[in-house]
Parts: structure tokens; sequence; C-alpha cells
């Protein structure tokens, strides 16, 4: 039996059987006992400075990663204060561990600092447990890790009262298994193959549970064994290259009006598939998910919950002689390049104030194939998900369906501690960083090279013109124009720059990637402009 241990001692040690490397936290007395053992027992820690950037951290790493991604949290507010992240992890299926201190359990009821029970309002957005004893810490935790890593995966949250940490106990601890079924099969890929060989027109949708499902590779043998035209959604993006020859990215609508079939992999059928309802009336439609398949879409052939990378493989390998899709192919590449040609006038726009496409334009031709793109904002991110190319999987990072803006410098320096070697780009828009901005400072203080580009038009883009157009005026959508976000960057000790005229953008940038620290690239963009698309809301 080992010698006696505090409580945080027990929990970072089982974190480490379970491959964790970094913590992410804000500080706290209530979790003193992790931080004092992730220094003892050498599991680096990343301190921000507000609670939800911790939890955004966490989210992005087990998204990059396809690991654990761990955060820790102070009792009461440190807890409230992750409750955005948490819903946000679950609706990308990020396998997020939450640890949080707790007021003490002998005192319960007497009004201790930050007395709450944590457990009933996180239970809606992350499985939530109390951990009652010191010897059950390493239990707790690995079981928890377990629950968030199997598919269809998401956040677990555990809160420890503080004499649970800060007392001792003896306990051996040995990592579960990986919690992977290699017996998986997937009954229904003889129906999905007939389906594919009779179709003219199909057309496959790859979102993000593709990339985390590991799925990747079968992903490329279906398409290629079948000539399917492929569309990535979300972290979907690069698991084809985007200069694949079946990876299509500007004919999105023109193949879901003509496509006989539709075929959805890892991504629900939300908002950014139009709720499924605007695929051709004729298309049979299938869908694929290790998550719960939907529901409000008819479907050509019922699936179970099944991980992508033994559907899509088992798919593929059914697959006979499929129909000539050439046609359908080469009629798709006419509208993908008559669309890339249309764009060519923004992407080299030299109008003053700046057109945010000029801004892409110029940064896209200085990524290398593995750069890491994070988007936080909402207008000018929206440009970005057209114009900027995924070659890799696992290159793109946003908020996802449930949109959270703030997000961003947690994920950027997450995604920094994975790929230290990488080009990491931050795009935000002027809304978006004003919920996050003093994290700037972490990243200084953490020596974390991140190239950041604000697109700075001094409104909220994606409300004023929509609201505009619905009123014939708007409210509540102005900010102040013109803001130094650069000087924010330099007064927290990093590098920043304005651009004001579009002939600078380009050589800013590559000051940026150049410089090896924090760089804030603030780019004054025309507010005029406006992301194409229907207010539509529902």
């Amino acid at each position: 039996m080992s010698e006696p241990v505090h409580g945080g001692v027990i929990a970072v040690r089982a974190l480490k059987s379970l491959g964790v490397e970094h913590l992410f936290v804000l500080t706290g007395g209530h979790i003193f006992p992790f931080l004092d053992a992730a220094r003892t027992e050498g599991l680096r820690i990343a301190d921000f400075r507000h609670e939800q950037s911790a939890g955004y951290a966490a989210e992005a790493w087990s998204r990059l990663t396809r690991t654990l991604g761990v955060c820790a949290v102070t009792a009461g507010p440190g807890v409230t204060n992750i409750m955005s992240p948490l819903a946000q992890a679950g609706f990308n299926s990020a396998s997020v561990l939450a640890l949080a201190g707790r007021a003490p359990t002998y005192r319960w009821g007497q009004g201790s600092l930050q007395e709450i029970d944590h457990v009933p309002f996180v239970a809606p957005l992350a499985e939530a447990k109390t951990v009652q004893t010191t010897d059950a810490i390493a239990e707790e935790i690995l079981a928890a890790a377990r629950r968030a890593l199997i598919p269809p995966r998401g956040p677990q949250f555990l809160d420890f009262p503080l004499e649970v940490l800060f007392n001792t106990a003896s306990v051996e601890t040995n990592a579960p298994d990986a919690g992977r079924d290699e017996a998986a099969t997937f009954e229904q890929a003889g129906e999905v193959a007939r389906l594919i060989e009779h179709a003219q027109r199909p057309v496959l949708v790859a979102g993000s549970n593709v990339w985390l499902d590991r799925a990747e590779q079968a992903l490329r043998a279906l398409v290629e064994a079948a000539e399917i035209p492929t569309i990535m959604n979300g972290q979907g993006r690069g698991c084809l290259p985007a200069d694949h020859r079946l990876a299509f990215a500007r004919s999105r609508s023109a193949a879901f009006k003509q496509a006989d079939l539709v075929i959805v992999a890892g991504a629900p059928l939300d908002f950014r598939l139009g709720f499924g309802q605007g695929f051709a009336p004729d298309a049979k439609v299938v869908h694929l998910d290790p998550g719960p398949v939907v529901e409000h879409v008819p479907l050509a052939v019922t699936t179970n919950p099944t991980r992508l990378d033994v559907s899509l493989a088992a798919i593929a390998s059914e697959i006979g002689t499929a129909s000539d899709t050439k046609p359908w192919i080469e009629a798709l590449r006419a509208v993908e390049e008559d669309n890339y040609a249309q764009a060519q006038e923004e992407l080299r726009s030299d109008a003053r104030p700046i057109h945010p496409m000029r801004l892409y334009g110029e940064l896209v031709p200085l990524l290398e194939r593995n750069a890491v793109v994070i988007g936080d904002g909402g207008d000018f991110v929206s440009y970005a998900g057209r114009e900027v190319p995924s070659f890799e999987p696992g290159c793109w990072l946003d908020p996802g369906p449930y949109g959270c803006l703030g997000c961003g410098p947690g994920y950027a320096m997450a995604a920094r501690l994975a790929h230290p070697d990488r080009q990491i780009v931050l795009l935000l828009g002027d809304g978006a960083i004003g919920f996050s901005g003093t994290e700037l400072e972490t990243m200084v203080r953490l020596k974390l090279p991140i190239v950041c580009v604000v697109g700075n038009n001094g409104i909220w883009g994606l409300e004023k013109h929509p609201m505009r157009a619905l009123y014939g005026h708007d409210v509540a959508a102005e900010l102040q124009p013109g803001i130094r976000y650069d000087l924010m960057m330099e007064s927290f000790g990093g590098r920043g720059e304005l651009v004001e005229d579009p002939d600078d953008i380009g050589p800013a940038l590559k000051r940026a990637f150049d410089a090896g620290e924090p760089y804030l690239v603030n780019v004054l963009t025309d507010p005029e402009i406006a992301y194409p698309r229907s207010a539509n809301l529902a």
C-alpha cells in the first residue's frame, strides 16, 4: 500500500494514468490541493483570467487531440462561470472533465464561503456528482473520464468538498481500458451501399464526429470507392484535403438541391444544414452518427448509433460497382469554380474601409497546410468558414452549433499547447474579443505565440444588418469604432499593429507569423458590408 497523500495528489495521479498532460485552471482556495499536486506530480498548469476560458481550453484540447480535456475551478462562481463551456462541450461532443471545489460538508448549511449545491444546476449540461470521500477520488475520476470518452462523448462534472481534497488516503491508481468496442459492427452497411450504387447524384456531408471518431481514413476509402462528392462541416473540415478531387466547399447549395442521395455522417441535421429541409424533394437521406440519429427528417435507411470509423469502413467494404458519377462531379466542380471566380474581386478589393474578404485574400496564402485556425466571431468569422481551406484534419475550430462567443482565446491557447510547432491563428470579431480580451495577458504570461487577427468594424454585424432589414432600424448593435485592440495587446507585453490600408494587411500578417510571440493585427473593416445570409433564427 502506498503512503497516504492528500486528495489532490490522488486526483492528479488518476489524471496522469489517463495520459492527461495539462490542467486548465483559475486559482481558488477550494482547489489548492489540485494545484499543489499538479506542481509536485509534473502536470502542467495553464491558468487563465476567467473560468470560462479554462473550460473552453479543456474543450478545445479534447476536440483537437481526441483525448480528455480537464479543467479545475473553485466552488460557487467558479462553477457558474463554466456553465457555457460545459454546454458548448455537450453540443460539440467534447470529452471534458470539469473538477470543482465545494464548501466543506461539516459546515454545510452554515454559510461557508461560496456554499452552493452545484450538482442540480450542472446536471442538465453534464453528468454531475459529488465525491464524498478521499479514498473514492481516483475511482470517481477514472469512471467519469471513461463516460466522457465513450461515444457519443460529452462533458462530465465532479465536485469535491473541501475536506475530501485536503484529507489523506492511501490509494493505488490503475487506469481503465480505453472503452472502445473493437467488436462493433454496422448491420445496415449493405443497405446504404446499395443506395450509393444506384445513386446518380450522391453527396456526402462529413461532420465533426468523423474526426472525433478517428474515421478520416474510412471516410476517404468510402468516397473514393464510390466517387461521392463530399462537403465537410465543422471539424469534419480537412478529413479530406481541401484540394482533393472529391472535396467541395462552394457548391453545397447546388449539391443539396440536386442530389438524389444525401449521406450525413457525424453531423446533426441542424440549422447549418437547413434542418434537412433544403435537400431535393426526392432525395433519399441517410444519417450516420455515434450519437442519436435524426428524427425530424424521413430516412431511407434506419441506422443505429455506431462509431463512424466502423460504419464508414463497413459501407466502403460493401461497395461493388457504383454508378457513374463523373457528370455529377463535373457539374458541381463547374459551380465550385464559378463561385471561386466570383469571390476574387472581393478577395483583392482595394476598398477603404477594408472589405473583410481582402483580409482572407491576404491570410490564406500565408497559411501552412497544417495551420490550426480558430474562429471566434459572427459576421467576420463567417467569411473564414467559406474562404479558409483545411488540408489536414483537426485544423479548424469554431464554437459549433451552440455558438458561444468568447471561446477563442481559450481555444487558441489549448491549440498552441497541443501543437507547439504549427501556425496557430485566432480570428476574432470585435464583438467576440470583448468577452475574453484579457486572456491576451494569459497568452503573453504563458509565452504562447499565437497570431490574433481582429476584424474591427465597430458593430455587432450579425445583428445590425438583419435587424435593420426587419425593422428599418437597429438597436443595441453599435460598438465604439476603431478601438485599439493592438494597443491592448501591447499593454500586456505582446505585439500589435493597426491596419487601415488594405495593402498593409499582408506585410502585417507576415510580421505576426515571424514574431514568435503573441501578436495581434487589428484590421479596421467596413461596417456597411455584411456576410450574405438570410435572417433565419428558426
